[in-house]
């Protein structure tokens, strides 16, 4: 097994641990994050119905100039945020999706709590 093969397995075992333990609701739904290498996907779930309450991407119109950096990251935070206060939610659960809290998952986590959203 090379390098990259268990870089993805151990990802998935991490992803596994962690959406065990967190399940997004009505009143409190799950915030997560999926980063490509080139690109960032946010979304706000309700898993009680299978929703995707708000959603922003560096794929969206007025963002596709941004890169995959963690400046970049925090301003999609606090834009997410913006659109999860607009629905009334204030309080998330954040779901790192098996990533390492650290880097452009942390900077999306810190914009989020710049907007008003609460973990």
């Amino acid at each position: 097994m090379n390098r990259l093969e268990l870089k993805k397995i151990q990802r998935a075992k991490r992803k596994l641990r962690v959406k065990a333990k967190i399940f997004g609701t009505p009143t409190r739904p799950r915030l997560t994050v999926y980063r490509s290498n080139k690109h960032l996907y946010i979304q706000v779930i309700d898993d009680t119905k299978g929703h995707t309450l708000a959603s922003v991407s560096s794929l969206e119109k007025d963002f596709r100039e941004m890169r995959n950096n963690v400046a970049n990251a925090e301003k999609l935070g606090q834009i997410i945020g913006e659109r999860t206060k607009q629905l009334n939610i204030n309080s998330v659960v954040f779901d790192r999706n098996g990533y390492l809290y650290h880097g452009i998952v942390k900077a999306v986590a810190e914009g989020a709590r710049k907007a008003g959203l609460e973990f």
